[in-house]
C-alpha cells in the first residue's frame, strides 16, 4: 500500500523528518550563512487555539521547521507538525514583512505558500485534495536568539476548521 493511498502516514514518518530537519540544521556552515544573512532559525510548532469551533480540534500541534531570512523583509519557511485533525502537515512557503511593519523586534506580515494535511476541497490537489495554498497574516517577535510567530490562520470550510490562531517558539541559529 503506497503512503497516498494509506490515507495517514506511518507513525515514525514525522519523527524521521525531524531527526532530517535536525540533521539540516546540524550541518548548517559558513554556506548556509550567507545564503540567510539576516538569520536562520528553527521553528517549533506549539500549538493552536481555535476561534468559536463546533467539533473538536487538537490544541497540541507539535512540529518542527527552519526559516530561513534571506532580506530584512523576506524569509523562507518550511516544516513539518501534526495538525489539529491529527494529520501530518508538511508547508514550504515565503513570509514578507513590509519594513513600514516593523517596530524594533516586532514585525507584521503574512507567510504564502503552500501546505498539506487539509481537505481543501475543489481548490486542494492530491490524493483527497488535501494540499492547498494559503495565505496566513502573522506576527513575529524576534529578541536576541529567541521569537515567537503568530499566525493567523484562515477558516478551511472543507474541513469545518474555523478561524485557528496559532504559534511557534523559534531559535536562531545562526
Amino acid at each position: 500500500m503506497t503512503l497516498a493511498g494509506a490515507g495517514r502516514a506511518p507513525a515514525n514518518a514525522g519523527r524521521t523528518l525531524a531527526a532530517g530537519i535536525l540533521l539540516c540544521l546540524v550541518a548548517i556552515d559558513g554556506t548556509a550563512a550567507n545564503s540567510c544573512p539576516y538569520g536562520t532559525w528553527a521553528d517549533f510548532m506549539i500549538g493552536a487555539y481555535h476561534v468559536n469551533p463546533d467539533q473538536h480540534f487538537e490544541d497540541f500541534d507539535s512540529g518542527i521547521g527552519l526559516e530561513c531570512q534571506f532580506k530584512p523583509q523576506w524569509a523562507a519557511s518550511a516544516g513539518y507538525f501534526r495538525n489539529s485533525l491529527l494529520r501530518p502537515s508538511f508547508y514550504a512557503g515565503a513570509v514578507y514583512t513590509p519594513e513600514s511593519l516593523h517596530w524594533g523586534p516586532f514585525r507584521l506580515g503574512a507567510m504564502g505558500g503552500v501546505i498539506s494535511g487539509y481537505n481543501f476541497g475543489h481548490f486542494g490537489v492530491g490524493e483527497n485534495h488535501r494540499t492547498g495554498l494559503v495565505l496566513v497574516p502573522s506576527a513575529i517577535l524576534n529578541f536576541g536568539r529567541f521569537g515567537a510567530n503568530i499566525l493567523l490562520v484562515p477558516p478551511i470550510p472543507a474541513d469545518h476548521l474555523p478561524f485557528t490562531i496559532g504559534l511557534q517558539a523559534k531559535l536562531r541559529l545562526k
